[in-house]
Protein backbone atom coordinates (compact mmCIF):
# COMPACT_ATOMS: atom_id res chain seq x y z
CA UNK A 1 0.00 0.00 0.00
CA UNK A 2 1.68 3.40 -0.81
CA UNK A 3 2.51 5.99 1.88
CA UNK A 4 1.79 9.59 1.60
CA UNK A 5 4.60 10.53 0.39
CA UNK A 6 4.65 7.36 -2.77
CA UNK A 7 0.71 8.74 -3.39
CA UNK A 8 1.93 11.83 -3.71
CA UNK A 9 4.57 10.90 -6.18
CA UNK A 10 2.52 8.71 -8.23
CA UNK A 11 -0.11 11.70 -8.91
CA UNK A 12 2.62 14.34 -9.62
CA UNK A 13 4.39 11.71 -12.06
CA UNK A 14 0.84 10.75 -13.50
CA UNK A 15 0.04 14.84 -14.12
CA UNK A 16 3.48 14.50 -15.99
CA UNK A 17 2.46 11.85 -17.98
CA UNK A 18 -0.88 12.99 -19.22
CA UNK A 19 0.25 16.43 -20.15
CA UNK A 20 3.22 14.38 -22.53
CA UNK A 21 0.58 11.15 -23.32
CA UNK A 22 0.87 9.08 -26.59
CA UNK A 23 2.50 9.63 -28.70
CA UNK A 24 5.22 11.58 -27.02
CA UNK A 25 8.78 12.62 -28.22
CA UNK A 26 11.02 10.95 -25.07
CA UNK A 27 13.79 13.27 -24.93
CA UNK A 28 11.42 16.11 -23.99
CA UNK A 29 10.05 14.11 -21.18
CA UNK A 30 12.90 12.95 -20.02
CA UNK A 31 14.63 16.30 -19.60
CA UNK A 32 11.64 17.49 -17.83
CA UNK A 33 11.47 14.39 -15.68
CA UNK A 34 15.26 14.97 -15.45
CA UNK A 35 14.64 18.55 -13.85
CA UNK A 36 11.84 17.64 -12.09
CA UNK A 37 14.10 15.11 -9.92
CA UNK A 38 11.91 11.73 -11.12
CA UNK A 39 14.91 10.34 -12.79
CA UNK A 40 17.02 10.36 -9.51
CA UNK A 41 14.11 9.66 -7.14
CA UNK A 42 16.45 6.50 -6.31
CA UNK A 43 19.91 7.93 -6.17
CA UNK A 44 21.68 8.83 -3.24
CA UNK A 45 20.86 12.85 -1.93
CA UNK A 46 24.76 13.80 -1.34
CA UNK A 47 24.97 13.43 -5.29
CA UNK A 48 21.68 14.90 -6.41
CA UNK A 49 18.85 11.91 -6.31
CA UNK A 50 16.01 11.95 -4.45
CA UNK A 51 17.39 9.35 -1.80
CA UNK A 52 14.84 6.82 -2.19
CA UNK A 53 14.77 2.98 -3.06
CA UNK A 54 13.69 1.16 -6.53
CA UNK A 55 10.39 1.72 -4.60
CA UNK A 56 10.25 5.27 -5.68
CA UNK A 57 11.40 4.83 -9.13
CA UNK A 58 9.37 2.48 -10.03
CA UNK A 59 5.97 4.70 -9.00
CA UNK A 60 7.70 6.66 -12.02
CA UNK A 61 8.09 4.23 -14.53
CA UNK A 62 4.25 2.75 -13.82
CA UNK A 63 2.90 6.11 -14.04
CA UNK A 64 4.46 7.08 -17.12
CA UNK A 65 3.71 4.22 -18.40
CA UNK A 66 -0.38 3.85 -17.43
CA UNK A 67 0.10 7.96 -18.82
CA UNK A 68 1.14 6.07 -22.73
CA UNK A 69 4.20 7.57 -22.62
CA UNK A 70 6.92 4.77 -20.56
CA UNK A 71 10.61 5.57 -20.26
CA UNK A 72 12.74 2.61 -21.41
CA UNK A 73 15.90 4.30 -20.49
CA UNK A 74 14.16 4.54 -16.65
CA UNK A 75 15.36 0.75 -16.75
CA UNK A 76 18.83 1.23 -17.75
CA UNK A 77 19.97 4.30 -16.89
CA UNK A 78 19.46 5.26 -13.36
CA UNK A 79 17.82 1.48 -11.92
CA UNK A 80 20.96 -0.97 -12.91
CA UNK A 81 23.86 1.50 -13.80
CA UNK A 82 23.24 4.30 -11.04
CA UNK A 83 22.24 1.28 -8.34
CA UNK A 84 25.55 -0.48 -9.34
CA UNK A 85 27.52 3.18 -9.05
CA UNK A 86 26.05 4.15 -6.04
CA UNK A 87 26.55 1.06 -4.14
CA UNK A 88 29.85 -0.12 -5.39
CA UNK A 89 31.54 2.57 -7.66
CA UNK A 90 34.69 4.55 -6.12
CA UNK A 91 33.99 8.52 -5.18
CA UNK A 92 35.25 9.48 -8.14
CA UNK A 93 32.61 7.34 -10.53
CA UNK A 94 30.11 8.52 -8.04
CA UNK A 95 30.59 12.10 -8.10
CA UNK A 96 30.81 12.26 -12.14
CA UNK A 97 28.17 10.27 -13.11
CA UNK A 98 25.58 10.38 -10.41
CA UNK A 99 24.46 13.50 -10.50
CA UNK A 100 24.27 13.35 -14.27
CA UNK A 101 22.09 10.43 -14.33
CA UNK A 102 20.02 12.00 -11.89
CA UNK A 103 18.79 14.68 -13.80
CA UNK A 104 18.97 13.17 -16.82
CA UNK A 105 21.91 14.99 -18.65
CA UNK A 106 23.73 11.64 -18.79
CA UNK A 107 22.78 8.24 -19.83
CA UNK A 108 24.39 5.22 -19.42
CA UNK A 109 23.12 2.06 -21.14
CA UNK A 110 23.84 -1.93 -20.02
CA UNK A 111 25.87 -4.39 -21.96
CA UNK A 112 25.15 -8.27 -20.60
CA UNK A 113 23.23 -9.93 -23.36
CA UNK A 114 25.70 -11.64 -25.75
CA UNK A 115 24.73 -13.52 -28.99
CA UNK A 116 25.87 -17.01 -27.91
CA UNK A 117 24.97 -16.64 -24.16
CA UNK A 118 21.48 -16.34 -24.18
CA UNK A 119 19.79 -16.37 -20.61
CA UNK A 120 23.07 -18.36 -19.33
CA UNK A 121 25.56 -15.24 -17.92
CA UNK A 122 28.27 -18.44 -17.35
CA UNK A 123 28.79 -18.41 -21.20
CA UNK A 124 29.63 -14.53 -21.19
CA UNK A 125 32.40 -14.72 -23.66
CA UNK A 126 33.17 -10.36 -23.93
CA UNK A 127 36.83 -10.86 -21.69
CA UNK A 128 38.45 -8.03 -20.10
CA UNK A 129 42.30 -8.69 -19.21
CA UNK A 130 44.87 -6.45 -17.50
CA UNK A 131 48.03 -4.92 -19.81
CA UNK A 132 49.76 -2.66 -17.43
CA UNK A 133 47.66 -0.27 -15.76
CA UNK A 134 45.06 -0.40 -18.14
CA UNK A 135 42.42 -2.60 -19.35
CA UNK A 136 41.64 -4.26 -22.74
CA UNK A 137 37.98 -5.39 -23.55
CA UNK A 138 37.19 -7.61 -26.53
CA UNK A 139 33.50 -9.45 -27.10
CA UNK A 140 30.57 -8.89 -28.28
CA UNK A 141 26.65 -7.66 -27.13
CA UNK A 142 23.58 -7.60 -28.50
CA UNK A 143 20.07 -6.56 -27.83
CA UNK A 144 21.45 -3.38 -25.97
CA UNK A 145 19.10 -0.57 -25.61
CA UNK A 146 19.79 3.07 -26.23
CA UNK A 147 23.36 2.74 -27.14
CA UNK A 148 22.73 5.82 -29.61
CA UNK A 149 21.65 8.03 -27.00
CA UNK A 150 24.25 7.25 -24.05
CA UNK A 151 27.12 8.46 -22.96
CA UNK A 152 28.70 5.44 -22.03
CA UNK A 153 27.88 1.35 -21.48
CA UNK A 154 28.49 -0.78 -18.27
CA UNK A 155 29.88 -3.77 -19.88
CA UNK A 156 29.87 -7.44 -18.31
CA UNK A 157 33.23 -8.63 -19.12
CA UNK A 158 35.08 -11.51 -17.51
CA UNK A 159 38.56 -11.41 -16.02
CA UNK A 160 41.06 -14.23 -14.63
CA UNK A 161 40.95 -14.91 -10.91
CA UNK A 162 44.73 -14.94 -10.08
CA UNK A 163 44.27 -17.38 -7.28
CA UNK A 164 41.76 -19.94 -9.57
CA UNK A 165 42.69 -19.12 -13.23
CA UNK A 166 38.16 -18.87 -13.57
CA UNK A 167 36.93 -16.46 -15.50
CA UNK A 168 34.75 -14.17 -13.23
CA UNK A 169 32.17 -11.28 -14.09
CA UNK A 170 33.31 -7.56 -13.80
CA UNK A 171 31.67 -4.59 -14.86
CA UNK A 172 33.53 -1.75 -16.61
CA UNK A 173 31.99 1.67 -18.05
CA UNK A 174 33.14 2.21 -21.69
CA UNK A 175 32.83 5.82 -23.16
CA UNK A 176 30.83 5.94 -26.19
CA UNK A 177 33.43 7.18 -28.10
CA UNK A 178 36.31 4.85 -26.82
CA UNK A 179 38.52 3.80 -29.60
CA UNK A 180 37.18 -0.08 -30.97
CA UNK A 181 33.70 0.27 -28.96
CA UNK A 182 31.68 0.01 -32.24
CA UNK A 183 27.74 -0.31 -32.30
CA UNK A 184 25.40 -1.66 -35.22
CA UNK A 185 21.67 -0.80 -35.26
CA UNK A 186 19.56 -4.39 -34.74
CA UNK A 187 16.47 -3.84 -37.51
CA UNK A 188 13.52 -4.49 -35.24
CA UNK A 189 10.06 -5.29 -35.76
CA UNK A 190 9.08 -3.79 -32.21
CA UNK A 191 8.09 -0.29 -32.95
CA UNK A 192 9.80 1.86 -30.00
CA UNK A 193 11.83 5.14 -29.59
CA UNK A 194 14.57 3.68 -27.93
CA UNK A 195 16.72 1.40 -30.26
CA UNK A 196 18.39 -1.99 -29.76
CA UNK A 197 21.77 -2.41 -30.90
CA UNK A 198 24.90 -5.17 -31.17
CA UNK A 199 28.06 -3.69 -29.54
CA UNK A 200 31.82 -4.83 -30.62
CA UNK A 201 34.60 -4.39 -28.42
CA UNK A 202 37.38 -4.57 -30.27
CA UNK A 203 40.50 -4.16 -28.12
CA UNK A 204 39.20 -1.69 -26.12
CA UNK A 205 41.85 0.34 -23.97
CA UNK A 206 40.60 1.72 -20.69
CA UNK A 207 41.90 3.22 -17.56
CA UNK A 208 42.70 1.10 -13.90
CA UNK A 209 39.54 3.34 -13.10
CA UNK A 210 36.91 2.37 -15.72
CA UNK A 211 35.89 -1.07 -13.33
CA UNK A 212 33.22 -0.40 -11.21
CA UNK A 213 33.84 -1.86 -7.90
CA UNK A 214 36.18 -4.88 -6.88
CA UNK A 215 37.46 -6.96 -9.29
CA UNK A 216 36.69 -10.10 -7.23
CA UNK A 217 33.12 -8.81 -6.42
CA UNK A 218 31.15 -9.09 -9.54
CA UNK A 219 28.69 -11.54 -8.88
CA UNK A 220 27.43 -9.38 -6.31
CA UNK A 221 27.97 -6.24 -8.18
CA UNK A 222 25.87 -8.34 -11.39
CA UNK A 223 22.91 -8.83 -9.35
CA UNK A 224 22.81 -6.00 -6.90
CA UNK A 225 22.01 -4.58 -10.84
CA UNK A 226 19.89 -7.47 -12.28
CA UNK A 227 17.43 -7.50 -9.13
CA UNK A 228 16.22 -3.47 -9.88
CA UNK A 229 16.35 -4.31 -13.56
CA UNK A 230 13.49 -7.49 -13.25
CA UNK A 231 11.38 -4.78 -10.97
CA UNK A 232 11.39 -2.08 -12.65
CA UNK A 233 11.01 -4.25 -15.80
CA UNK A 234 7.48 -5.44 -14.29
CA UNK A 235 6.85 -1.66 -13.48
CA UNK A 236 7.17 -1.57 -17.07
CA UNK A 237 4.83 -3.96 -18.00
CA UNK A 238 2.07 -3.00 -15.88
CA UNK A 239 2.33 0.42 -16.86
CA UNK A 240 1.47 -0.24 -20.15
CA UNK A 241 -1.18 -3.11 -18.99
CA UNK A 242 -3.06 0.38 -17.01
CA UNK A 243 -2.87 2.39 -20.20
CA UNK A 244 -4.67 -0.71 -22.52
CA UNK A 245 -7.05 -1.42 -19.59
CA UNK A 246 -8.03 2.25 -19.40
CA UNK A 247 -8.43 2.34 -23.08
CA UNK A 248 -10.91 -0.81 -23.24
CA UNK A 249 -13.04 0.84 -19.91
CA UNK A 250 -13.60 4.03 -21.41
CA UNK A 251 -14.46 2.19 -24.94
CA UNK A 252 -16.47 -0.08 -23.46
CA UNK A 253 -18.67 2.74 -21.39
CA UNK A 254 -19.12 4.60 -24.20
CA UNK A 255 -19.56 2.19 -27.50
CA UNK A 256 -23.56 1.28 -28.04
CA UNK A 257 -23.86 -1.70 -30.45
CA UNK A 258 -27.57 -2.34 -28.80
CA UNK A 259 -29.34 -0.37 -26.50
CA UNK A 260 -27.05 -0.59 -23.76
CA UNK A 261 -22.83 0.21 -23.56
CA UNK A 262 -21.13 -3.14 -24.69
CA UNK A 263 -19.51 -2.67 -21.04
CA UNK A 264 -22.89 -3.60 -19.64
CA UNK A 265 -22.48 -7.01 -20.87
CA UNK A 266 -20.52 -9.81 -19.05
CA UNK A 267 -18.42 -11.28 -22.34
CA UNK A 268 -16.39 -7.66 -21.90
CA UNK A 269 -17.09 -6.53 -18.23
CA UNK A 270 -15.55 -9.97 -16.87
CA UNK A 271 -12.57 -10.36 -18.68
CA UNK A 272 -11.60 -6.07 -18.30
CA UNK A 273 -12.24 -7.24 -14.61
CA UNK A 274 -10.15 -9.96 -14.52
CA UNK A 275 -7.14 -8.03 -16.36
CA UNK A 276 -7.95 -5.16 -13.72
CA UNK A 277 -7.17 -8.13 -10.89
CA UNK A 278 -3.98 -9.61 -12.09
CA UNK A 279 -2.66 -5.67 -12.56
CA UNK A 280 -3.35 -5.48 -9.06
CA UNK A 281 -1.59 -8.48 -7.94
CA UNK A 282 1.69 -8.20 -10.04
CA UNK A 283 1.74 -4.84 -8.73
CA UNK A 284 1.73 -5.98 -4.74
CA UNK A 285 4.89 -8.57 -5.86
CA UNK A 286 6.61 -6.08 -7.40
CA UNK A 287 6.30 -3.78 -4.37
CA UNK A 288 7.10 -6.42 -1.91
CA UNK A 289 10.33 -7.09 -4.01
CA UNK A 290 11.06 -3.50 -4.22
CA UNK A 291 11.02 -2.61 -0.35
CA UNK A 292 13.19 -5.82 0.14
CA UNK A 293 15.48 -4.73 -2.00
CA UNK A 294 15.49 -1.09 -0.68
CA UNK A 295 15.71 -2.90 2.68
CA UNK A 296 19.17 -4.67 1.28
CA UNK A 297 17.78 -8.02 1.20
CA UNK A 298 19.37 -8.96 -1.55
CA UNK A 299 18.55 -12.89 -1.79
CA UNK A 300 14.58 -12.19 -0.49
CA UNK A 301 14.34 -9.61 -3.17
CA UNK A 302 15.95 -11.69 -6.21
CA UNK A 303 12.71 -13.82 -5.33
CA UNK A 304 10.09 -11.72 -5.40
CA UNK A 305 12.10 -9.79 -8.34
CA UNK A 306 11.66 -12.90 -10.59
CA UNK A 307 8.00 -13.42 -9.57
CA UNK A 308 7.24 -9.82 -10.04
CA UNK A 309 8.60 -9.93 -13.32
CA UNK A 310 6.46 -13.24 -14.09
CA UNK A 311 3.73 -11.61 -13.03
CA UNK A 312 3.44 -8.34 -14.41
CA UNK A 313 4.38 -9.79 -18.11
CA UNK A 314 1.43 -11.99 -18.07
CA UNK A 315 -0.48 -9.49 -16.70
CA UNK A 316 0.40 -7.03 -19.21
CA UNK A 317 0.38 -9.70 -22.31
CA UNK A 318 -3.55 -10.59 -21.20
CA UNK A 319 -4.81 -6.73 -20.50
CA UNK A 320 -3.43 -5.59 -24.24
CA UNK A 321 -4.98 -8.47 -25.64
CA UNK A 322 -8.39 -7.59 -23.68
CA UNK A 323 -8.03 -4.18 -24.41
CA UNK A 324 -7.60 -4.62 -28.04
CA UNK A 325 -10.66 -7.35 -28.29
CA UNK A 326 -12.23 -4.84 -26.39
CA UNK A 327 -12.08 -2.74 -29.17
CA UNK A 328 -12.53 -5.19 -32.54
CA UNK A 329 -11.40 -3.38 -35.72
CA UNK A 330 -10.75 -0.09 -33.79
CA UNK A 331 -8.06 -2.27 -31.55
CA UNK A 332 -6.29 -2.31 -34.65
CA UNK A 333 -6.14 1.49 -36.08
CA UNK A 334 -3.55 4.00 -35.52
CA UNK A 335 -6.30 5.94 -34.01
CA UNK A 336 -6.90 4.03 -31.13
CA UNK A 337 -3.13 2.93 -30.40
CA UNK A 338 -3.31 -0.38 -28.66
CA UNK A 339 -2.43 -2.14 -31.78
CA UNK A 340 1.40 -1.12 -31.05
CA UNK A 341 1.26 -2.46 -27.66
CA UNK A 342 0.60 -5.78 -29.00
CA UNK A 343 4.33 -6.38 -30.05
CA UNK A 344 5.39 -4.36 -26.98
CA UNK A 345 3.69 -6.30 -24.30
CA UNK A 346 5.35 -9.40 -25.74
CA UNK A 347 8.61 -8.00 -24.43
CA UNK A 348 7.96 -8.04 -20.96
CA UNK A 349 7.84 -11.96 -21.17
CA UNK A 350 11.07 -12.10 -23.05
CA UNK A 351 13.02 -9.65 -21.60
CA UNK A 352 15.40 -9.50 -19.82
CA UNK A 353 14.81 -13.21 -18.83
CA UNK A 354 12.23 -15.23 -20.70
CA UNK A 355 9.49 -15.92 -18.54
CA UNK A 356 10.75 -20.13 -18.84
CA UNK A 357 13.85 -18.94 -17.10
CA UNK A 358 11.59 -17.43 -14.39
CA UNK A 359 9.98 -20.82 -13.79
CA UNK A 360 13.47 -22.43 -13.55
CA UNK A 361 14.55 -19.77 -11.06
CA UNK A 362 11.74 -20.66 -8.61
CA UNK A 363 11.29 -24.26 -9.12
CA UNK A 364 15.47 -24.62 -7.83
CA UNK A 365 15.75 -21.85 -5.52
CA UNK A 366 12.06 -21.82 -4.12
CA UNK A 367 11.04 -24.76 -4.17
CA UNK A 368 14.06 -26.78 -4.08
CA UNK A 369 13.66 -29.24 -7.30
CA UNK A 370 16.69 -30.49 -9.00
CA UNK A 371 18.35 -28.83 -12.06
CA UNK A 372 18.18 -30.24 -15.46
CA UNK A 373 20.94 -28.08 -16.91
Amino acid sequence: MDTEDHKALREAVAALGNRHGRPHDPAQLWSEAGKLGYLGVNLPEQYGGGGGGISELSIVLEELGAAGCPLLMLVVSPAICGTVIARFGTDAQKQHWLPALADGTRLMAFGITEPDAGSNSHRITTTARKDGDDWVLTGRKVFISGVDIADATLIVGRTEDARTGRLKPCLFIVPRDAPGFTRRPIDMELNAAEKQFELTLDDVRLPADALVGDEDAGLLQLFAGLNPERIMTAAFAIGMGRYALAKAVEYARERQVWNTPIGAHQAIAHPLAQAHIDLELARLMMQKAARLYDAGDDMGAGEAANMAKYAAGEACVKAVDQAVHTLGGNGLTREFGLASLITAARVARIAPVSREMILNYVSHQSLGLPKSY
